[in-house]
Order: C-alpha cells, then sequence, then structure tokens
C-alpha cells in the first residue's frame, strides 16, 4: 500500500461512519450522505478517533472505542449554572438550547437541564460529555493535504 493511501498528519481523509453508545443507538452516521472530509492531525475530529484512525489504508473498516477523556471529555459540573427563570424572555423547555454571551463577546451554548418555578438549570457541557463513543469507520480516500491547507488548517473543496 502506497504511503499516500495511509492516513497520517497532513492527510486530507475522507471517512464513512457511524457512531454509537453504550446501548447500541445510532448517534449519528454519514450513511446516506457524503463521506466526512478532515485534515488529519489538527484535531478537527475527536482526539480518541483520530488516534484510531493513524495508519489506516483506503478501504479499510476499523471499530474505534473512545473514552470519555479522549472524546468530549467528563461531564464536569463546574459547567452547570442556575440563572433566574426571569431573564429568559421567552418560554425555554428542558433539551432546549440557549446561547449566552461570555464577558469576551463570544457566545456560549448551554442546553437547558431543568426548569424550576424560579429558576432554570442550564448545561454547558458538550451533550456527549461523559459518554464512550463507538465508531464503525472505513477509510474511503487518503490524498496528501496542499500547502495551503495545511496553512490554513482546513480542508479546501475541489
Amino acid at each position: 500500500m502506497s504511503e499516500q493511501q495511509t492516513v497520517r498528519p497532513d492527510t486530507v481523509v475522507s471517512i464513512e461512519y457511524t457512531l454509537k453508545d453504550d446501548s447500541g443507538e445510532v448517534l449519528d452516521s454519514s450513511e446516506g450522505g457524503e463521506p466526512l472530509q478532515y485534515l488529519h492531525g489538527r484535531g478537527q475530529i475527536i482526539g480518541g478517533l483520530e488516534k484510531g484512525l493513524e495508519g489506516k489504508s483506503v478501504g479499510e473498516t476499523v471499530h474505534v472505542d473512545v473514552a470519555p477523556e479522549d472524546g468530549y471529555g467528563e461531564h464536569d459540573p463546574e459547567r452547570m449554572v442556575e440563572v433566574p427563570k426571569d431573564q429568559f424572555d421567552f418560554e425555554v423547555e428542558v433539551g432546549d438550547f440557549v446561547q449566552a454571551q461570555h464577558p469576551d463577546g463570544s457566545m456560549i451554548p448551554f442546553r437547558v437541564a431543568e426548569v424550576g418555578e424560579e429558576t432554570v438549570t442550564l448545561d454547558g457541557n458538550h451533550p456527549l460529555a461523559g459518554q464512550s463513543l463507538h465508531f464503525d469507520v472505513k477509510v474511503v480516500a487518503v490524498r496528501p493535504a496542499t500547502e495551503e491547507e495545511i496553512a490554513h488548517g482546513h480542508v479546501h473543496e475541489g
């Protein structure tokens, strides 16, 4: 197998994948759509999956189990925030996503975890934080990244 067809840093990799949780429920999949393309070694996909694909070849299928610390991290109770319900000028329900503005101007997404009489509990953790992730992946294509893609840190179309 030529090195050009092997997943390694600074290659553009196309994969077909299915992501499941511990119970086997499908959480995400590329089935029925285009393969996922990313620039390997640049942190564009979760670290545990990227590590599991290192050295794989075009046409190879692999099952990769990713522990929370190599995926979206452990659930951090410090990212849970309780705010007065009257700060919302609209109805919120458990499972809704809302955004808050950080003092630096960036927007922070939160999931509504609980709605009480007087307060709303918001969860700033990624929805998959604390979960083990199970990927079934097929490497569809691998090519060397262009100098421009490497300089910009992402895949360019075409």
